[in-house]
């Protein structure tokens, strides 16, 4: 099991540096097929669009605004706007294609007490749900990590995921039931009008309701009753974090042009959500913020009204087709236009030129869940809008290396192998096999650059506003000097010379690339931390480059710089 999770920790690292070459080659050869071409897409307006939604798109639902629970809408979206208020979402200096660049969009992430989530060569920490009826940490007087209102919204955040949870299961479950009815009844019959066929209008969910008030609501096939306010804990805990995205496009002057389907300017590329439970669904939640009117005699609420009106008419809850179409010869060029200017989603098949893509406008407070392994084959992108955009997008990460539980665990396992004579006050190794002091030296550089280094570099900054990761990260700090310390003394043991030579030359080999890999890593850090954009960050959100420490440092066994060290075992080795 050691030897699996040291092998996996660097075939993720090498697999992210495959996969982006990967993307980069598709990516070029999709538009070189192209040339000047456009693939075509669809939006509610257009002819065909239930049933391209049905035959390729078949894993997305919505759920409209007016259909969730009264009240959890002024919860959510004041939670959103305490967020923002209180400095919690930031721009994520991320790394791609080697280089750092800030994403376009504002976050923060939110979730279960000590997970990650680790994307782009960057780590985001969680700020907790703080659950109702949970205690929460506090520091050493008692306070607790979080200001009341942060709590608050953190709580409110908690609900919808809760909310999200089991209604995902309930329509994954629900679809499961129609999909085997509709298997029964064609094997038997050719399935007439009416029948548990799924649609567009299938997935535009119903409005749960209450659970003993539980009948056919109208809403095609679509049975769901409401969240239990206490969810069973498997469920509860499927979204396991959100991350919380805030756009503003007046403020993003370098939008790009989606390339393949000329569907408009992009706030978010092309992308599948990475770093998930493999077919995990994904749930986001979305909130345009108030603006001031831009069109002449029309307000806000009247444009959100004719927005929610047209996409009730056109997305196909409960209207024929041939309503659809007499009403639709009403849609001309400035209804299309104001489709545009609301916030979309736009969906495609990956890496097909063939499949026409599908644009979602969303009106605020909408939501929309991917199912089944639509994220795995499909790939979505976020389309601007003229307003600001708060998404809230609930996932179930991959926790097996991402959470302080494992790492912990893992400094557990390192520090095992050190021996401390209380008496003699000397420390020492208490296993030399190969093995074990491979195994220990991984998790060395793990706690240092995918951890410590990881929380400096831009982690730290949400202590203002959350404590909870502080104590965990001072101690993490503690148990990677002790690591130090066992790398010297694997030194002093590479460079006695009664060593036995068969095994010195072997630990000498260990010892050599843990050094060489650590003082690249260090060096790339360091880069980061002093580039042109980290500069331009306020001090309360610049990089901070740590651990890092003089050479006279008497706490340190070891210097920060270990060019002379790898020297002196590459000369051992060499003789």
């Amino acid at each position: 099991m050691k030897s699996r999770q040291r092998k996996q920790y660097f075939r993720n690292m090498k697999r992210s540096d495959d996969s982006e070459r990967e993307k980069r080659r598709k990516r070029r050869r999709l538009l070189q097929e192209l040339g000047e071409q456009r693939i075509p897409y669809l939006s509610p307006t257009d002819p065909g669009y239930q049933e391209l939604w049905d035959s390729s798109y078949a894993g997305l639902a919505v759920r409209q605004s007016g259909t969730l629970p009264d009240g959890l809408h002024e919860r959510v979206q004041s939670a959103l706007i305490t967020l923002q208020r209180r400095g919690c979402l930031l721009r994520d200096l991320v790394r791609v294609r080697d280089r750092d660049v800030f994403t376009a969009v504002s976050r923060a992430l939110v979730g279960q007490p000590g997970y990650t989530y680790r994307y782009l060569d960057t780590r985001l920490f969680t700020i907790p749900w703080h659950c109702e009826g949970e205690e929460g940490q506090k520091d050493e007087k008692g306070k607790p990590c979080c200001e009341t209102d942060l709590r608050d919204a953190c709580k409110a955040l908690s609900e919808l995921n809760q909310f999200f949870c089991t209604d995902v299961k309930q329509q994954t479950n629900a679809r499961g039931v129609k999909r085997s009815r509709s298997e029964t009844e064609n094997s038997e019959d050719t399935p007439e009008e009416g029948t548990c066929d799924e649609s567009v209008k299938d997935r535009l969910l119903a409005k749960p309701e209450k659970e003993e008030d539980e009948e056919d609501s109208g809403q095609g096939c679509s049975h769901s009753s409401p969240p239990s306010s206490t969810p069973p804990p498997a469920l509860a805990s499927q979204f396991n974090v959100t991350l919380i995205n805030y756009m503003d496009p007046t403020a993003m002057t370098q939008l790009k042009e989606e390339p393949y389907y000329g569907m408009g300017k992009m706030a978010v590329g092309w992308h599948h959500d990475e770093n998930l439970v493999p077919l995990s669904p994904v749930a986001v939640y979305s909130y345009s913020c108030p603006a001031e009117p831009k069109n002449e005699g029309v307000t806000e609420k009247d444009g959100e009204e004719q927005i929610k009106e047209k996409e009730t008419e056109t997305e196909g809850e409960g209207t024929s087709k041939e309503e659809l179409k007499e009403k639709g010869e009403g849609l001309g060029k400035e209804e299309v236009e104001k489709q545009k200017v609301c916030w979309r989603v736009g969906l495609k098949v990956a890496w097909d030129i063939h499949t026409p893509g599908l644009a979602l406008p969303l009106q605020s407070g909408d939501c929309y869940y991917m199912t089944d392994d639509l994220n795995r084959t499909h790939q979505h992108c976020v389309l601007a809008g003229d307003t600001a955009r708060f998404s809230s997008t609930h996932r179930v990460v991959q926790c097996s290396t991402g959470t302080l539980d494992y790492i912990q665990n893992r400094c557990s396992e390192a520090l095992e192998n050190l021996h401390t004579d209380t008496e003699k006050n000397t420390k020492s190794l208490s296993c030399l096999l190969p093995s074990t002091l491979q195994c220990i030296e991984d998790i060395h550089n793990e706690v240092e650059f995918e951890w410590l280094r990881q929380y400096w570099f831009q982690g730290r900054r949400y202590a203002r506003f959350c404590s909870w990761w502080t104590k965990p990260m001072e101690q993490m700090e503690k148990d990677w000097k002790e690591m130090e310390r066992m790398t010297q003394l694997l030194l002093v043991v590479v460079e006695d010379e009664n060593t036995a030579q068969e095994n010195r030359r072997e630990m000498a080999d260990i010892l050599l690339n843990a050094l060489t890999d650590r003082q690249q890593h260090r060096q790339t850090w360091k880069d980061r931390c002093q580039s042109s954009l980290a500069q331009t960050l306020p001090p309360e959100e610049a990089p901070v480059d740590r651990p890092y420490w003089s050479k006279d440092d008497p706490d340190m066994p070891l210097p920060f710089d270990l060019s002379d060290i790898i020297n002196r075992v590459e000369s051992l080795l060499w003789r």
